[in-house]
Protein backbone atom coordinates (compact mmCIF):
# COMPACT_ATOMS: atom_id res chain seq x y z
CA UNK A 1 0.00 0.00 0.00
CA UNK A 2 1.26 3.25 -1.21
CA UNK A 3 2.10 6.17 1.56
CA UNK A 4 0.13 9.34 1.01
CA UNK A 5 1.70 12.07 0.02
CA UNK A 6 2.94 14.92 2.64
CA UNK A 7 0.57 17.62 2.50
CA UNK A 8 3.34 20.33 2.79
CA UNK A 9 4.29 18.62 -0.73
CA UNK A 10 1.07 19.42 -2.27
CA UNK A 11 0.90 22.77 -0.60
CA UNK A 12 4.21 23.34 -2.28
CA UNK A 13 3.24 22.30 -5.93
CA UNK A 14 -0.04 24.34 -5.45
CA UNK A 15 1.81 27.34 -4.85
CA UNK A 16 4.80 26.77 -7.58
CA UNK A 17 1.41 26.59 -9.94
CA UNK A 18 -0.13 29.86 -8.92
CA UNK A 19 2.92 31.25 -9.77
CA UNK A 20 3.29 30.28 -12.88
CA UNK A 21 -0.38 30.85 -13.72
CA UNK A 22 0.40 34.41 -11.99
CA UNK A 23 3.39 35.06 -14.49
CA UNK A 24 1.80 33.58 -17.68
CA UNK A 25 -1.28 35.64 -17.19
CA UNK A 26 0.68 39.27 -16.42
CA UNK A 27 3.01 38.40 -19.42
CA UNK A 28 -0.06 37.83 -21.88
CA UNK A 29 -1.54 41.00 -20.39
CA UNK A 30 1.81 43.04 -21.53
CA UNK A 31 1.76 41.67 -24.91
CA UNK A 32 -2.12 42.19 -25.03
CA UNK A 33 -0.79 45.83 -24.26
CA UNK A 34 2.07 46.20 -26.97
CA UNK A 35 -0.13 44.84 -29.22
CA UNK A 36 -2.53 47.65 -28.94
CA UNK A 37 0.30 49.79 -28.54
CA UNK A 38 1.81 49.43 -32.13
CA UNK A 39 -1.63 48.96 -34.08
CA UNK A 40 -2.38 52.53 -32.39
CA UNK A 41 1.25 53.85 -33.50
CA UNK A 42 0.29 52.54 -37.29
CA UNK A 43 -3.50 54.02 -36.80
CA UNK A 44 -2.61 57.05 -35.51
CA UNK A 45 -0.36 57.94 -38.13
CA UNK A 46 -2.49 56.34 -41.25
CA UNK A 47 -5.09 59.22 -40.30
CA UNK A 48 -2.87 61.79 -40.11
CA UNK A 49 -1.93 61.15 -43.35
CA UNK A 50 -4.77 60.60 -44.76
CA UNK A 51 -5.93 64.40 -43.17
CA UNK A 52 -2.74 65.62 -44.84
CA UNK A 53 -3.99 64.14 -48.25
CA UNK A 54 -7.44 65.31 -47.88
CA UNK A 55 -6.41 69.24 -47.07
CA UNK A 56 -4.11 69.22 -49.72
CA UNK A 57 -6.20 68.16 -52.72
CA UNK A 58 -9.09 70.52 -51.02
CA UNK A 59 -6.12 73.22 -51.30
CA UNK A 60 -5.24 71.64 -54.93
CA UNK A 61 -8.95 71.95 -55.85
CA UNK A 62 -11.83 73.99 -56.56
CA UNK A 63 -11.81 77.07 -53.73
CA UNK A 64 -15.65 77.56 -53.78
CA UNK A 65 -17.55 77.33 -50.13
CA UNK A 66 -18.22 74.06 -48.69
CA UNK A 67 -15.93 71.86 -50.72
CA UNK A 68 -13.97 70.43 -48.03
CA UNK A 69 -17.20 68.98 -46.51
CA UNK A 70 -17.97 67.32 -50.13
CA UNK A 71 -14.69 65.97 -49.92
CA UNK A 72 -15.02 64.41 -46.65
CA UNK A 73 -18.31 62.90 -47.55
CA UNK A 74 -16.90 61.99 -50.51
CA UNK A 75 -14.11 60.22 -49.27
CA UNK A 76 -15.90 58.31 -46.54
CA UNK A 77 -18.87 56.69 -49.00
CA UNK A 78 -15.82 55.26 -51.22
CA UNK A 79 -13.74 54.24 -48.47
CA UNK A 80 -16.65 52.54 -46.36
CA UNK A 81 -17.19 51.13 -49.52
CA UNK A 82 -14.13 49.50 -49.69
CA UNK A 83 -13.35 48.83 -45.77
CA UNK A 84 -16.81 48.83 -44.27
CA UNK A 85 -16.61 50.73 -40.81
CA UNK A 86 -14.39 53.13 -39.30
CA UNK A 87 -15.48 55.59 -41.87
CA UNK A 88 -18.13 57.38 -41.54
CA UNK A 89 -18.73 61.69 -42.23
CA UNK A 90 -17.82 62.34 -38.78
CA UNK A 91 -14.75 59.85 -38.78
CA UNK A 92 -12.89 61.30 -41.87
CA UNK A 93 -13.39 65.11 -40.84
CA UNK A 94 -11.77 63.59 -37.84
CA UNK A 95 -8.79 62.56 -40.08
CA UNK A 96 -8.40 65.73 -41.67
CA UNK A 97 -9.35 67.86 -38.28
CA UNK A 98 -6.37 65.94 -36.84
CA UNK A 99 -3.90 66.82 -39.42
CA UNK A 100 -4.79 70.54 -39.10
CA UNK A 101 -4.97 70.69 -35.15
CA UNK A 102 -1.58 68.79 -34.97
CA UNK A 103 0.60 70.04 -37.77
CA UNK A 104 4.34 68.39 -38.34
CA UNK A 105 7.48 70.49 -38.83
CA UNK A 106 7.75 72.36 -42.17
CA UNK A 107 10.49 70.33 -42.74
CA UNK A 108 9.09 66.52 -42.35
CA UNK A 109 9.05 64.21 -45.46
CA UNK A 110 5.60 62.12 -45.71
CA UNK A 111 6.96 58.69 -45.04
CA UNK A 112 3.42 56.12 -45.46
CA UNK A 113 2.96 57.76 -48.92
CA UNK A 114 6.34 56.02 -50.43
CA UNK A 115 5.87 52.14 -51.66
CA UNK A 116 8.21 50.74 -49.18
CA UNK A 117 5.77 51.78 -46.29
CA UNK A 118 2.47 49.63 -47.60
CA UNK A 119 5.19 47.01 -48.85
CA UNK A 120 6.79 46.45 -45.09
CA UNK A 121 2.33 46.56 -43.47
CA UNK A 122 1.69 44.40 -46.64
CA UNK A 123 4.59 41.68 -46.92
CA UNK A 124 7.48 42.39 -43.98
CA UNK A 125 6.73 42.46 -39.99
CA UNK A 126 5.10 45.12 -38.07
CA UNK A 127 8.00 46.16 -36.78
CA UNK A 128 9.63 47.27 -40.46
CA UNK A 129 6.30 49.09 -40.45
CA UNK A 130 6.63 51.11 -37.21
CA UNK A 131 10.29 51.71 -37.70
CA UNK A 132 9.69 53.21 -41.02
CA UNK A 133 6.66 55.42 -39.78
CA UNK A 134 8.67 56.70 -36.56
CA UNK A 135 9.04 60.22 -37.75
CA UNK A 136 5.21 60.35 -37.18
CA UNK A 137 5.11 58.04 -34.60
CA UNK A 138 8.13 60.27 -32.19
CA UNK A 139 5.98 63.40 -33.17
CA UNK A 140 2.78 61.90 -32.61
CA UNK A 141 3.55 59.81 -29.74
CA UNK A 142 0.03 59.31 -28.39
CA UNK A 143 -2.50 56.51 -29.18
CA UNK A 144 -5.46 57.75 -31.51
CA UNK A 145 -8.18 57.64 -28.67
CA UNK A 146 -5.97 60.26 -27.27
CA UNK A 147 -6.38 62.83 -30.17
CA UNK A 148 -10.14 61.74 -30.84
CA UNK A 149 -10.39 63.57 -27.50
CA UNK A 150 -8.32 66.23 -27.83
CA UNK A 151 -9.36 67.59 -30.62
CA UNK A 152 -12.57 68.50 -28.68
CA UNK A 153 -10.75 70.89 -26.35
CA UNK A 154 -11.16 74.43 -28.16
CA UNK A 155 -8.34 76.33 -26.44
CA UNK A 156 -5.24 75.37 -28.29
CA UNK A 157 -3.54 75.89 -24.49
CA UNK A 158 -5.36 73.88 -22.77
CA UNK A 159 -5.32 70.86 -25.99
CA UNK A 160 -1.08 71.24 -26.03
CA UNK A 161 -1.19 71.22 -22.20
CA UNK A 162 -2.91 68.23 -21.75
CA UNK A 163 -1.34 65.94 -24.34
CA UNK A 164 1.96 67.17 -22.93
CA UNK A 165 0.42 65.76 -19.40
CA UNK A 166 -0.97 62.50 -20.70
CA UNK A 167 2.14 61.81 -22.40
CA UNK A 168 4.49 62.33 -19.35
CA UNK A 169 1.89 60.50 -16.90
CA UNK A 170 0.87 57.86 -18.80
CA UNK A 171 -2.90 58.68 -18.45
CA UNK A 172 -5.27 56.12 -20.37
CA UNK A 173 -7.86 57.40 -21.93
CA UNK A 174 -10.15 57.20 -19.41
CA UNK A 175 -7.72 59.56 -17.14
CA UNK A 176 -7.22 61.70 -19.63
CA UNK A 177 -11.30 62.30 -20.17
CA UNK A 178 -11.82 62.48 -16.47
CA UNK A 179 -8.78 65.53 -16.59
CA UNK A 180 -10.58 67.31 -19.20
CA UNK A 181 -14.24 67.01 -17.60
CA UNK A 182 -12.79 68.42 -14.78
CA UNK A 183 -10.69 71.04 -16.06
CA UNK A 184 -7.83 70.23 -14.91
CA UNK A 185 -5.91 72.81 -17.16
CA UNK A 186 -8.01 75.80 -15.79
CA UNK A 187 -7.67 74.35 -12.32
CA UNK A 188 -3.76 74.18 -12.34
CA UNK A 189 -3.36 77.55 -14.27
CA UNK A 190 -5.18 79.35 -11.03
CA UNK A 191 -3.25 76.93 -8.32
CA UNK A 192 -0.65 78.75 -6.35
CA UNK A 193 0.69 75.65 -5.66
CA UNK A 194 1.14 74.44 -9.92
CA UNK A 195 3.51 71.34 -8.77
CA UNK A 196 1.52 70.05 -6.34
CA UNK A 197 -1.23 69.96 -8.54
CA UNK A 198 0.26 68.28 -11.51
CA UNK A 199 1.61 66.09 -9.18
CA UNK A 200 -1.64 65.09 -7.70
CA UNK A 201 -3.16 65.22 -11.76
CA UNK A 202 -0.38 62.03 -12.68
CA UNK A 203 -2.17 59.52 -10.29
CA UNK A 204 -4.91 57.31 -11.64
CA UNK A 205 -8.33 57.25 -9.94
CA UNK A 206 -10.27 53.71 -9.53
CA UNK A 207 -11.64 53.49 -13.04
CA UNK A 208 -9.34 55.18 -15.39
CA UNK A 209 -7.50 51.57 -15.80
CA UNK A 210 -8.40 50.22 -19.29
CA UNK A 211 -7.86 46.31 -19.35
CA UNK A 212 -5.30 44.98 -22.24
CA UNK A 213 -8.59 43.32 -23.47
CA UNK A 214 -10.61 46.52 -24.09
CA UNK A 215 -7.35 47.91 -25.26
CA UNK A 216 -7.11 45.33 -28.09
CA UNK A 217 -11.55 44.99 -28.12
CA UNK A 218 -11.46 48.79 -28.52
CA UNK A 219 -13.82 49.55 -31.84
CA UNK A 220 -11.27 51.78 -33.19
CA UNK A 221 -8.72 49.12 -33.11
CA UNK A 222 -11.01 46.64 -34.71
CA UNK A 223 -12.49 48.91 -37.24
CA UNK A 224 -8.82 50.26 -38.33
CA UNK A 225 -7.58 46.45 -38.58
CA UNK A 226 -11.55 45.16 -40.31
CA UNK A 227 -12.07 42.66 -37.29
CA UNK A 228 -15.14 41.46 -36.35
CA UNK A 229 -15.36 41.23 -32.66
CA UNK A 230 -18.25 38.87 -31.64
CA UNK A 231 -18.68 40.16 -28.92
CA UNK A 232 -18.00 43.85 -29.29
CA UNK A 233 -20.59 46.60 -27.25
CA UNK A 234 -21.42 48.34 -31.11
CA UNK A 235 -22.16 45.31 -32.99
CA UNK A 236 -24.51 44.31 -30.18
CA UNK A 237 -25.88 48.31 -29.53
CA UNK A 238 -26.68 47.91 -33.58
CA UNK A 239 -28.61 44.67 -33.57
CA UNK A 240 -30.81 45.38 -30.55
CA UNK A 241 -31.53 48.83 -32.12
CA UNK A 242 -32.55 47.19 -35.55
CA UNK A 243 -34.73 44.55 -33.37
CA UNK A 244 -36.33 46.87 -31.14
CA UNK A 245 -37.17 49.30 -34.58
CA UNK A 246 -39.09 46.18 -35.87
CA UNK A 247 -40.75 45.53 -32.42
CA UNK A 248 -42.37 48.73 -31.89
CA UNK A 249 -43.26 49.19 -35.50
CA UNK A 250 -45.21 45.58 -34.75
CA UNK A 251 -46.92 46.96 -32.04
CA UNK A 252 -49.33 48.54 -34.50
CA UNK A 253 -49.59 51.56 -36.78
CA UNK A 254 -49.31 54.20 -33.67
CA UNK A 255 -45.88 54.64 -34.40
CA UNK A 256 -44.37 56.10 -37.00
CA UNK A 257 -40.51 55.84 -37.07
CA UNK A 258 -38.11 59.13 -37.61
CA UNK A 259 -34.95 57.88 -37.29
CA UNK A 260 -32.27 55.94 -36.39
CA UNK A 261 -29.04 57.06 -34.82
CA UNK A 262 -29.91 60.72 -35.08
CA UNK A 263 -27.29 63.14 -34.50
CA UNK A 264 -27.78 66.12 -32.77
CA UNK A 265 -25.04 68.93 -31.58
CA UNK A 266 -25.01 70.73 -28.57
CA UNK A 267 -22.05 73.08 -28.05
CA UNK A 268 -18.98 71.41 -29.54
CA UNK A 269 -20.51 68.38 -28.55
CA UNK A 270 -21.90 65.62 -31.08
CA UNK A 271 -24.48 63.26 -29.37
CA UNK A 272 -26.30 60.19 -31.28
CA UNK A 273 -30.14 59.39 -30.14
CA UNK A 274 -30.06 55.75 -31.08
CA UNK A 275 -34.29 55.74 -31.93
CA UNK A 276 -36.70 58.28 -32.63
CA UNK A 277 -40.55 57.50 -33.33
CA UNK A 278 -43.39 59.82 -33.72
CA UNK A 279 -46.73 58.37 -31.99
CA UNK A 280 -49.33 59.64 -33.57
CA UNK A 281 -52.06 59.50 -31.40
CA UNK A 282 -50.44 61.33 -28.32
CA UNK A 283 -48.68 63.68 -30.92
CA UNK A 284 -44.87 62.91 -29.51
CA UNK A 285 -41.84 62.29 -30.57
CA UNK A 286 -40.30 59.53 -28.25
CA UNK A 287 -36.84 59.21 -27.98
CA UNK A 288 -34.74 56.00 -27.31
CA UNK A 289 -32.11 55.65 -25.67
CA UNK A 290 -30.07 52.27 -25.68
CA UNK A 291 -27.17 51.91 -23.07
CA UNK A 292 -25.22 48.40 -23.07
CA UNK A 293 -24.70 47.83 -19.37
CA UNK A 294 -26.22 48.81 -15.88
CA UNK A 295 -28.60 52.15 -15.77
CA UNK A 296 -26.16 54.90 -14.05
CA UNK A 297 -27.39 58.41 -12.82
CA UNK A 298 -25.54 60.03 -16.26
CA UNK A 299 -28.10 58.40 -18.26
CA UNK A 300 -31.10 59.90 -16.78
CA UNK A 301 -29.02 63.25 -17.34
CA UNK A 302 -28.43 62.65 -20.91
CA UNK A 303 -32.25 61.71 -21.70
CA UNK A 304 -32.91 64.93 -20.21
CA UNK A 305 -30.99 66.73 -22.37
CA UNK A 306 -32.24 64.89 -25.27
CA UNK A 307 -35.18 65.77 -24.53
CA UNK A 308 -35.01 69.92 -23.68
CA UNK A 309 -33.01 69.69 -27.31
CA UNK A 310 -35.97 67.95 -28.82
CA UNK A 311 -38.32 69.88 -27.51
CA UNK A 312 -36.65 73.14 -28.57
CA UNK A 313 -35.61 71.70 -32.34
CA UNK A 314 -37.33 68.60 -33.15
CA UNK A 315 -41.01 69.49 -31.71
CA UNK A 316 -43.73 71.06 -34.07
CA UNK A 317 -46.36 73.59 -33.53
CA UNK A 318 -49.51 71.73 -31.83
CA UNK A 319 -47.34 68.61 -30.65
CA UNK A 320 -46.89 67.36 -27.30
CA UNK A 321 -43.26 67.42 -25.57
CA UNK A 322 -41.44 64.98 -26.29
CA UNK A 323 -41.03 61.40 -24.03
CA UNK A 324 -37.54 59.76 -23.37
CA UNK A 325 -37.43 56.06 -22.79
CA UNK A 326 -34.00 54.43 -21.45
CA UNK A 327 -33.30 50.73 -21.68
CA UNK A 328 -30.81 49.11 -19.89
CA UNK A 329 -29.52 45.67 -21.07
CA UNK A 330 -27.16 44.56 -18.07
CA UNK A 331 -26.87 40.97 -18.44
CA UNK A 332 -28.65 40.75 -15.00
CA UNK A 333 -31.34 42.90 -15.60
CA UNK A 334 -33.42 44.57 -18.30
CA UNK A 335 -34.65 47.78 -17.72
CA UNK A 336 -36.93 50.52 -19.50
CA UNK A 337 -37.40 54.01 -17.54
CA UNK A 338 -39.63 56.92 -18.77
CA UNK A 339 -38.11 60.06 -18.51
CA UNK A 340 -41.27 61.79 -18.41
CA UNK A 341 -40.34 64.19 -15.40
CA UNK A 342 -41.14 67.56 -15.99
CA UNK A 343 -43.84 67.54 -18.20
CA UNK A 344 -46.17 69.63 -16.77
CA UNK A 345 -49.28 68.34 -17.00
CA UNK A 346 -49.89 64.50 -14.99
CA UNK A 347 -52.91 64.08 -16.88
CA UNK A 348 -50.62 63.96 -19.96
CA UNK A 349 -47.92 61.78 -17.95
CA UNK A 350 -51.12 59.10 -17.48
CA UNK A 351 -52.10 58.82 -20.94
CA UNK A 352 -48.50 58.25 -22.52
CA UNK A 353 -48.23 55.65 -19.69
CA UNK A 354 -51.30 53.84 -21.07
CA UNK A 355 -50.84 54.75 -24.58
CA UNK A 356 -47.26 53.19 -24.98
CA UNK A 357 -45.75 49.71 -24.27
CA UNK A 358 -45.57 48.58 -20.98
CA UNK A 359 -42.09 48.68 -19.29
CA UNK A 360 -42.14 45.12 -18.58
CA UNK A 361 -43.02 44.11 -21.74
CA UNK A 362 -40.08 45.84 -23.55
CA UNK A 363 -37.65 44.97 -20.43
CA UNK A 364 -38.21 41.48 -21.54
CA UNK A 365 -38.09 42.01 -25.10
CA UNK A 366 -34.95 43.35 -25.01
CA UNK A 367 -33.39 40.65 -22.33
CA UNK A 368 -34.89 37.74 -24.96
CA UNK A 369 -33.28 39.70 -27.72
CA UNK A 370 -29.83 39.88 -25.87
CA UNK A 371 -30.09 36.16 -25.25
CA UNK A 372 -30.53 35.45 -28.99
CA UNK A 373 -27.60 37.80 -29.73
CA UNK A 374 -25.11 36.46 -27.86
CA UNK A 375 -26.20 32.63 -28.36
CA UNK A 376 -25.74 33.30 -31.98
CA UNK A 377 -22.53 34.86 -31.43
CA UNK A 378 -21.04 31.77 -29.58
CA UNK A 379 -22.24 29.59 -31.88
CA UNK A 380 -20.33 31.25 -34.67
CA UNK A 381 -17.19 31.39 -32.59
CA UNK A 382 -17.78 27.22 -32.22
CA UNK A 383 -18.10 26.59 -35.80
CA UNK A 384 -15.41 28.55 -36.47
CA UNK A 385 -12.91 26.34 -34.31
CA UNK A 386 -13.85 23.42 -35.55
Amino acid sequence: MSKPKPVQTIQHKVADYDSVLSGVVELLGMARRASARVVNTLMTATYWEIGRRIVEHEQAGQKRAGYGEEVVIRFSKDLTQRFGRGFGPAQVAAMRQFHLTFPLPDNFQSVIGKSEILQSVIGKSIAGAVERLSPVAHALPLPWTHYVRLLRVRNSHAREFYAREALAGGWSVRQLDRQINSQFYERTALSKNKTAMLLKGEKPITGDTVSADEEIRNPLVLEFLNLKDEYSESDLEEALIRHLENFLLELGNEFAFVGRQKRLRIGHEWFRVDLVFFHRRLRCLLIIDLKIGELVHADIGQMHLYNNFAREHWMQPGENPPVGLILCTGKNDALARYAMEGLGSKMLVREYLTALPKESALAAEVGRTRELLERQAEQRRMARRK
